[in-house]
C-alpha cells in the first residue's frame, strides 16, 4: 500500500504564498503603529500661539477687563440694543470681530456695565467700540465712580511695543485680554515719553539645558543658567503701584511677565514647565526678536547670590527705551522713537 500523500504541489504553494502575505502586512501594520505612536516633543513657541493671538485674542480663554473703566471711542455695537450676561460674554464678542488677519480690528475695546444696583435700567449694556489710537485708549475721567468695566483688544500688528536697547529693539506684543492691569501700565510708560530707570540687569543664557528652540533637554539640569534676562521697569517720573495677579500660563520662549507684582520683570530664552503657572505674563517677544535678547544674554555677568539661588548679574546693566511701533496694515513693524 502506497503512503498517503497530504499535500499536493499546488497547495503547497497556495500556504507559502499566503504566508509571505501575512508577514508583509504584519510589518507594515507595525512600521504605521510605530510611527504613529513614537514618542515627540512638541516645540513650543511664540509663532505658534501667535497666529492665535494676532486675530485678536491672547492666552485661550483670556477675557479679562478692569472694573470701574469707561473706554470711550466710536461706537460699533450700541449697548441700548446689545446686552449680555457678564462682562467676557461682551469681550468675546468684541473679539468676533476682530478674527481677520489682515490689519485692525472692526472692535478694539468693549465696555460693560454688570453692577445690577448701580447700572439700573443700563444693567447688561455691552458697547463695543474704535478707538483713534489703540496704544492710548480714550477714557471717562470726570465721574468719580464708573459703573462700567472695559478692555481692550490688539488685533494683527496692533498693541505691539518696543523696548530699546543698544543691541536692538525688542518688539513687545501685549495681551490686554489676559493682563488688561499689566498693560494700562506698559501705555502709561508709553505716555511718559521715556522710562528713565528702566533697565535689564541680569543675565542668564540657556547653557547645556535647553536647545534652541527652548526645549529643556533630556536630564539636563533646570538651571543655573535659567535661560532668561531680568530687568525693572521702574521709572524714576513716577510711583509705582503693584500689579494685581493676572493670567498666569506656563512660561514659553518669547514670555515676558512680572516677577511678584513687577515692576521687576523678565524675558524667558526657554520652555519653563517646571515653573508652572506662577508668573503674570503680558506680553510676548516677536521671534524674529529672541536673537537680541539671547545676545544679551551673552554679555559679560559677575556671580551673585539672591535668597540662596547662584543668579549672573551684568557688569554694565542695559538701559531701556519704551518706544511706540508705527504698523502697516498689521504687517510690518518699525521702531518709532518717541523720546
Amino acid at each position: 500500500m502506497g503512503r498517503r500523500q497530504t499535500d499536493s504541489e499546488p497547495t503547497r504553494w497556495v500556504y507559502l504564498t499566503l504566508l509571505l502575505m501575512g508577514l508583509v502586512s504584519c510589518s507594515l501594520v507595525y512600521m504605521f503603529m510605530s510611527t504613529v505612536l513614537r514618542p515627540t516633543s512638541k516645540i513650543y513657541s511664540f509663532s505658534e500661539e501667535n497666529l492665535a493671538m494676532e486675530g485678536g485674542g491672547g492666552v485661550e480663554g483670556c477675557c479679562r477687563g478692569i472694573e470701574g473703566l469707561e473706554l470711550w471711542g466710536a461706537a460699533v455695537k450700541w449697548g441700548t440694543d446689545f446686552k449680555f450676561n457678564s462682562s467676557v460674554e461682551c469681550c468675546e464678542a468684541c473679539k468676533k470681530m476682530c478674527s481677520g488677519t489682515d490689519g485692525p480690528c472692526l472692535c478694539d475695546s468693549w465696555v460693560f456695565c454688570g453692577n445690577r444696583e448701580a447700572c439700573g435700567s443700563k444693567f447688561g449694556e455691552c458697547w463695543l467700540k474704535k478707538q483713534k489710537d489703540t496704544l492710548a485708549p480714550e477714557r471717562q475721567e470726570a465721574v468719580k465712580t464708573v459703573s462700567w468695566t472695559s478692555g481692550l483688544i490688539f488685533g494683527r500688528g496692533e498693541g505691539i511695543v518696543g523696548l530699546e536697547t543698544e543691541y536692538g529693539t525688542l518688539h513687545i506684543k501685549l495681551l490686554p485680554d489676559c493682563a488688561p492691569h499689566s498693560v494700562t501700565y506698559i501705555l502709561e510708560l508709553l505716555g511718559l515719553r521715556h522710562c528713565a530707570g528702566c533697565q535689564i540687569y541680569r543675565a542668564e543664557s540657556r547653557g547645556q539645558s535647553w536647545d534652541s528652540e527652548g526645549n529643556h533637554i533630556k536630564d539636563a539640569s533646570f538651571g543655573p543658567p535659567f535661560a532668561l534676562i531680568q530687568g525693572t521697569l521702574e521709572t524714576h517720573a513716577t510711583t509705582f503701584n503693584k500689579i494685581p495677579t493676572e493670567a498666569c500660563p506656563l512660561i514659553r520662549r518669547g514670555s515676558v511677565a512680572w516677577v511678584g507684582s513687577g515692576p521687576e520683570f523678565f524675558i524667558s530664552l526657554a520652555n519653563h514647565e517646571e515653573w508652572k503657572r506662577s508668573y503674570t505674563v503680558f506680553g510676548y517677544v516677536l521671534p524674529e526678536d529672541m536673537v537680541i535678547a539671547e545676545k544679551i544674554a551673552e554679555l559679560p555677568t559677575r556671580p551673585d547670590v539672591w535668597n540662596n539661588i547662584n543668579v549672573s548679574v551684568l557688569e554694565k546693566s542695559v538701559p531701556l527705551w519704551v518706544r511706540r511701533i508705527k504698523t502697516s496694515h498689521g504687517a510690518n513693524v518699525r521702531a518709532n522713537s518717541v523720546s
